[in-house]
């Protein structure tokens, strides 16, 4: 009876003293034996012969599922079977051309439409890896794009001719063969594609074709999104594509969701969440040509969507729009992104309603990731033992004001402790690799970090601060680069800009350091957005920022801009911002000079800014 007697009360206590001091053990439990069952089910692929790759994928959700949805654009809708037969279209007609060999390098130059998806299947089973170019750059970005990956072809979509003819010369120069996804076309070395893939045959394209492919082999080119100057290739080969059918499915992502995919499908998000993620699911894909905060909602409601994705400020933007009484009416469940900040979190939530967010943290060339499957505001990931096994990351101690890792006397980097903001690096290995950059050995090699925790290993750079709290949450803090030190203090332009963006008359903020001749380190500078129907008060914004911020944190700059400039993937640009630095000479926008003296922001004169950089007013 006694031993029955304790057996009950265990069955009560145990359960309580988990949810105490364990609150996270059946959601780390769940994670584990998903990561497993995702690794089984890749390791079982890489087994398969002839070799399995992403496009079999397809072919095997089509053979299944012919007439389900895949992709519903506008007014039309695709099956699985139709997105087969337009990708044989394609793919034919390219075959039968002189002027396209199976196997090479083509670059995709198009905007959000079926035909990207269509084009991009048509390579695949042509065994050509593709270069996906930012359909917004022109002229030397174009070129340099094109270039770095070493492509024979560029595809291009018809409302981008102009685009084309201006580096027509060069790609001639080049023997760059071009094709426009147009019925006809009469400029001398563009040929029209359209029309010969209307007469082309639907019958399906012998696997002989991409033969010669190997999980090491380039599948895509995607684009870094140039914040910090040129873009780089980044290489994605059929191995890590694979790994990234996992990526919706291992969120609760099934067949019977409507994925609603507004993101570029040039970058990553886009293309590896938004188009590759469906095909393992068999999920509808909801394609939008871009994205539009005032109609995300009515979009969401007219196709029933059940998952959005998220990068950036996007959120943001949908918290901006006017408040309506529907706005908790949809059938949204799950947002998936990385990129949103606490505060705008929270506000999603409470507006728009009891919807999931998946918070992730990686990088298109990087080998770690991470994934917030708990759920708890600001995070992007938790410490998980199985997957720290998996793939071995840490955080270390880094030198902002050096810009480099801090090394103990042995030579060797500096762990983080918790709680510290570190640099994340992970080691490179079999299961985690990194492939680099294409054609830019340079910038690879800056990526790779030797002689970290010993002689000899080796691990990549991230180029992110993160931070570890003692609940095992993950933070992301900042970029390296954005990082500025300034007193002897490290400001995080993320935690200054969120700051700022709770003045009620400041929209949006980005913050940045620009150098000051005679000071060390980078004074904080911020460019602002003020709210529709509000004015920059500079008294206001003192006192916000003096209440909020330490002094060495405080941006001592401010510019005020009709809108905060981003790149396609709605992350800050800056880079030609601390080009402009602080003079009112050069800079036609408003300019503020924080003045302690009478507690407010003043005009940024030229008699000031002079007197800055001579040395006469020491900041």
């Amino acid at each position: 009876m006694f031993v029955l007697s304790v057996f009950l009360a265990s069955l009560v206590i145990i359960p309580f003293a988990l949810k105490t001091f364990s609150p996270y053990l059946w959601m780390d439990i769940l994670y584990i034996a998903d990561l497993v069952r995702i690794m089984v089910k890749f390791v079982s692929r890489r087994r398969r012969r002839p070799l399995f790759f992403v496009l079999d994928r397809f072919l095997e959700q089509t053979a299944a599922h012919p007439d389900k949805r895949f992709i519903v654009f506008e007014n039309e809708s695709y099956s699985f079977m139709d997105a087969d037969r337009r990708s044989n279209k394609i793919a034919n007609a390219l075959q039968a051309s002189s002027k396209y060999e199976p196997g090479c390098t083509v670059a995709l130059f198009m905007g959000n439409e079926p035909a990207y998806m269509f084009t991009w299947l048509a390579l695949a089973k042509l065994g050509s890896p593709v270069a996906l170019l930012n359909h917004n750059i022109r002229s030397k970005s174009l070129l340099h794009c094109f270039s770095c990956c070493n492509a024979q072809v560029l595809i291009a979509a018809a409302e981008l001719k102009g685009a084309v003819e201006e580096v027509l010369p060069s790609l001639r120069e080049q023997g760059v063969s071009i094709f426009l996804m147009a019925k006809e076309c009469d400029t001398p070395g563009i040929d029209s594609l359209t029309d010969q893939v209307e007469k082309a045959s639907d019958s399906p394209l012998p696997h002989s074709l991409r033969s010669h492919i190997t999980f090491k082999t380039p599948a895509v080119y995607i684009y870094t999104s140039g914040t910090t100057g040129l873009p780089k290739a980044a290489v994605v080969n059929h191995n890590r594509l694979l790994i990234a059918l996992a990526v919706l499915s291992s969120n609760g992502v099934t067949s019977d969701d409507n994925l609603y995919l507004n993101l570029p499908l040039y970058h990553t998000a886009g293309f590896i969440v938004g188009f590759i993620g469906p095909i393992e699911t068999g999920s509808t894909i909801i394609l939008r040509r871009k994205f539009s905060a005032s109609q995300f909602w009515d979009d969401c409601r007219k196709y029933n969507v059940t998952v959005v994705q998220y990068i950036g400020e996007v959120l943001r933007y949908l918290c901006s729009t006017p408040k309506r009484d529907n706005d908790k009416d949809h059938k949204v469940r799950l947002a998936f992104g990385n990129g949103v900040r606490a505060e705008i979190w929270r506000e999603f939530l409470h507006r728009f309603g009891n919807i999931e967010v998946r918070e992730f943290y990686a990088s298109t060339e990087g080998n770690v990731g991470f994934v917030n499957y708990v759920g708890k505001i600001g995070a992007v990931g938790r410490v998980n033992f199985i997957h720290r096994k998996l793939f071995p990351y840490t955080l270390i101690k880094y030198d902002t004001e050096r810009d480099e890792p801090v090394r103990d006397a042995n030579g060797f980097c500096i762990e983080s402790a918790k709680g510290e903001t570190g640099l994340l690096v992970s080691k490179i290995t079999d299961l985690a690799p990194f492939v680099g950059y294409a054609q830019n050995e340079q910038q690879t090699e800056k990526k790779r970090l030797r002689n970290v925790l010993k002689k000899g290993d080796l691990y990549f750079n991230s180029g992110d601060l993160l931070r570890i709290d003692k609940d095992n949450f993950i933070y992301f803090q900042d970029r390296v680069g954005d990082t500025f030190r300034w007193k002897g203090e490290n400001v995080a332009t993320t935690e200054v800009a969120d700051i700022l963006t709770l003045a009620d008359c400041i929209k949006e903020a980005n913050v940045y350091g620009v150098q000051i001749p005679g000071h060390e380190g980078r004074v904080g500078m911020a460019a602002v957005a003020v709210k529709e129907g509000a004015q920059f008060d500079p008294s206001k914004i003192f006192s916000h920022v003096v209440s909020y911020l330490p002094s060495y944190a405080r941006p001592r700059f401010i510019r005020l801009q009709n809108a905060v400039e981003v790149t396609g993937t709605f992350k800050q640009l800056k880079v030609q911002l601390v080009k402009e630095g602080f003079d009112p000479g050069c800079i036609q926008d408003p300019l503020y000079i924080l003045d302690d003296q009478v507690k407010s922001y003043t005009p940024m004169t030229a008699q000031i800014y002079n007197s800055i950089v001579t040395g006469g007013m020491k900041l």
